[in-house]
C-alpha cells in the first residue's frame, strides 16, 4: 500500500464520517461508567478477599 493510496483511503473515510448525535454520546458515556463501576467492584472484591485471607496487617 503506497502513500498515495493511503491518503485516498483516508480522504474517503473522512468524507463518510458523520458527527454522532447526543443520543450516541450519552449511550457511550453510560457504557463507560458501567464498565468503570464493574471494574471497581471487581477490584474491591479482590481486595476484600485478599484482606480476609491474609488478615489485616498491623492488627
Amino acid at each position: 500500500m503506497g502513500l498515495s493510496s493511503f491518503f485516498q483511503s483516508a480522504t474517503r473515510l473522512l468524507r463518510t464520517l458523520a458527527k454522532p448525535d447526543w443520543k450516541t454520546y450519552w449511550l457511550s458515556i453510560k457504557i463507560v461508567f458501567i464498565g468503570v463501576a464493574i471494574l471497581g467492584a471487581i477490584g474491591y472484591l479482590i481486595k476484600l478477599i485478599s484482606v480476609t485471607i491474609t488478615g489485616v496487617p498491623g492488627a
